[in-house]
């Protein structure tokens, strides 16, 4: 449904060397997918959120939304897709029934269909009682129910949303993700969002962890927690030197991967025997040690971290 093949961009500067956002990007994102892009600020999402969205031509490479060509046919492409911005995209002087009218008649809806597609997702929304108020008056979590009601209306097949719960408390973040997910099961869509937040691109099919404009790694969230093992074992170590004389001997056991990263130590695969060896001969070498499940953001840190292990 959505495809991206070599997709670069760099912006120029004036008397500075051009900066790359987005290197070579390679991504197919299959229909029927909520897939998450993910990674921290400055990574590269949002230059190719609106890459997708068509307000921003590639250096190289291109996109396909369900098999158009954005850059051939942008308007066609357009139709096909519903945008949710990080940044609100209503008018705040009109009623929430007046924003929804003017998106309806961007897209040529006749009276009729709007309304009937309108009472079906107020149904969803609870926007009923809401559509007279103006959007200056409302909290950012029904704000952003009447975004989301916005990019469905003309019913398109890709929803494309940059940070959509920025803003939001951990409650409302929760009820738009619930209603998100409900909707992708209900219409059939094609979900990708931008999240800077690793515990939201645990709810994705998929998810592309994207850094320096580099997509470092894609797959499932099992999957990829699943490449760290089972369990991590993260030491914290005050003293360069101790941590240096761990590595040299951590190097000796090639089944445990390790990342350094600050003033920690990050094991992975290390097997009980070992541990228990850790804490008998080591355990004035470092402060703390803490054993838990591997997250996506120990994924991103094992990919961006330098790595402990020497020749």
């Amino acid at each position: 449904m959505i495809r991206i093949q070599q997709l670069s961009h760099s912006y120029e500067q004036r008397g500075q060397p051009a900066r790359a956002a987005l290197r070579h990007l390679d991504l197919a994102i299959a229909a029927n997918t909520l897939f998450a892009l993910t990674g921290p600020n400055g990574g590269g999402k949002s230059t190719l959120f609106r890459i997708l969205c068509g307000l921003c031509l590639p250096s190289a490479g291109s996109v396909q939304i369900d098999g158009i060509d954005t850059l051939r046919h942008p308007e066609k492409a357009r139709q096909r897709l519903g945008v949710v911005f990080q940044h609100p995209a209503l008018d705040k002087q009109l009623t929430v029934l007046e924003n929804l009218q003017i998106h309806a008649d961007l897209h040529h809806l006749d009276r009729h269909t709007f309304q009937q597609r309108l009472e079906n997702d107020l149904a969803w929304s609870g926007l009923d009682n809401r559509l007279h108020d103006r959007v200056a008056t409302l909290s950012g979590g029904t704000a952003r129910r009447v975004e989301l009601v916005k990019a469905l209306l003309h019913r398109p097949p890709v929803i494309l949303m940059d940070e959509p719960t920025n803003g939001l408390d951990p409650g409302a973040r929760r009820d738009f993700f619930d209603n998100l997910l409900r909707l992708r099961r209900e219409l059939a869509l094609t979900i990708l969002f931008t999240s800077h937040l690793f515990d939201e691109a645990e709810q994705a099919d998929q998810v592309g962890i994207l850094h320096q404009g580099t997509l470092l790694a894609v797959g499932s969230p099992a999957t990829l927690r699943n490449q760290l093992g089972q369990e991590m074992v993260i030491l914290h170590i005050d003293q360069a030197a101790d941590r240096q004389h761990l590595l040299q001997l951590l190097a000796q056991r090639p089944a445990i991967q390790v990342t350094e990263r600050e003033q920690e130590l990050r094991l992975s695969g290390i097997d009980a025997d070992t541990l228990q060896e850790l804490l008998f001969h080591h355990r004035q070498q470092f402060q703390s040690l803490a054993i838990h499940h591997p997250t996506l953001e120990d994924v991103f840190i094992h990919h961006t971290s330098s790595t402990g292990r020497v020749p």
